[in-house]
């Protein structure tokens, strides 16, 4: 009985965790959003993604990069869904530091791909 007790408060435990870190994670003013850096020389550690017409999308050792003949709005996702990012950027080639790997999703305007870094 007294295990069973000790497993049934250690559930609860963790359900208030996951909670809390789910709030959060979905209050705006809680979550912090990353910035794009323009990107002035080439890296050689890239690899290509994606690419339409004027977008190419890349991505290195923890960081994602758009390169754009045009002015755009990208927004980064979690894989769960959580916004990370959202910036307008100009033409240029731009690179986003993340602070963990994982699967993310990237919008770019209408244009949207799964990266994994």
């Amino acid at each position: 009985m007294r295990r069973r007790t000790h497993r049934l408060a250690c559930i609860a435990a963790a359900i208030l965790v996951l909670a809390v870190a789910d709030l959060r994670a979905n209050n705006p003013q809680g979550a912090q959003q990353h910035t794009w850096e323009t990107l002035k020389t080439e890296r050689a550690d890239t690899r290509q993604v994606a690419k339409e017409a004027e977008i190419e999308i890349k991505t290195a050792n923890g960081v994602i990069i758009v390169t754009t003949g045009r002015q755009v709005e990208i927004k980064v996702f979690s894989i769960i869904g959580r916004q990370v990012s959202q910036q307008t950027l100009a033409p240029g080639t731009h690179q986003l530091q993340l602070p963990t790997h994982g699967v993310y999703i990237v919008k770019v305007d209408d244009f949207t791909c799964k990266v994994a870094i």
